[in-house]
């Protein structure tokens, strides 16, 4: 019911922590948080998703707290976290990786609370209701975290683009 999400959490764990081992940590106690409450568990199975992703969510805000004093500040790198596709023309490959980075290093610089929600709507693809049960916040709050933090992503790219 939950392994086939294990991509989603390792992703939006990858983007809370902004590490790949840390995800990995991350992800694992959430898993083993899952399996010991899976009895607790009340949705339907097309509502594991959002429940595992909550799950993911405050494993990583009870991970950062324990981790704090000795919390990595490695920057997100696409290049070094991002699955390669070196096959193609090295002109748009190179423009391809040029953008991500951009859009990478964008959401980088957002708060956590928009860095989440974007990371669950635009990625992830889940619902306003399914990011307000993973956030734990009523869905208005979810509208406006999503507009605000595109906003900021639309000036933080705007910006970049006019440094080029």
């Amino acid at each position: 019911m939950v392994l086939p999400h294990l991509s989603a959490a390792h992703r939006l764990a990858r983007y809370l922590t902004r590490n790949d081992a840390d995800a990995d940590d991350v992800v694992q106690e959430a898993f083993l948080r899952a399996l010991k409450y899976f009895g607790g568990f009340r949705g339907e199975a097309d509502q594991s998703r959002a429940w595992l992703l909550a799950i993911v969510r405050n494993t990583t805000h009870t991970w950062q707290r324990r981790h704090l004093a000795d919390a990595s500040v490695a920057e997100f790198d696409e290049t070094v976290h991002s699955e390669a596709i070196a096959d193609e023309d090295p002109g748009s490959a190179l423009s391809r990786s040029d953008s991500r980075e951009t859009l990478a290093a964008a959401l980088e610089r957002l708060p956590p609370e928009f860095r989440e929600v974007i990371v669950l709507r635009e990625v992830e693809g889940l619902s306003y209701k399914e990011i307000s049960e993973v956030v734990n916040v009523p869905v208005g709050t979810v509208m406006s975290r999503l507009a605000r933090a595109r906003k900021r992503l639309q000036q933080a790219l705007i910006v970049s683009d006019k440094d080029r």
